[in-house]
């Protein structure tokens, strides 16, 4: 399985961003999607994650700010950043969780919000 994407890059504080996860390989149907965040000297944390039967759980920091979707027939999920803050800069990594258990992890594409 391979996870690619798409969609970083800078925007200023209040800004928007959407990011892209495009998965391809043998998946199985039932399976989680999401993505993590790893800013500078910090731990990877959870943003959103979101199951195939449309369940989704947010970081507390970005309710109400993002919003995770995705498309099963294209198998890829969508991270909409609104309202972006200093502190979402990180890298963001697409994360794909199935049966087996199997997880895994895009290459991680880069979040900078300007103050």
């Amino acid at each position: 399985v391979q996870l690619v994407e798409s969609g970083g890059g800078l925007v200023q504080a209040g800004g928007s961003l959407r990011l892209s996860c495009a998965a391809s390989g043998t998946i199985f149907s039932i399976n989680v999607m999401g993505w993590y965040r790893q800013a500078p000297g910090k731990q990877r944390e959870l943003v959103a994650i979101i199951t195939s039967g449309d369940m989704t759980t947010y970081a507390e920091s970005v309710k109400g700010r993002f919003t995770i979707s995705r498309d099963n027939g294209k198998n890829t999920v969508y991270l909409q950043m609104n309202s972006l803050k200093p502190e979402d800069t990180a890298v963001y990594y697409c994360y794909l969780g199935s049966m087996g258990p199997s997880s895994y992890w895009g290459q991680g594409t880069q979040v900078t919000v300007s103050s």
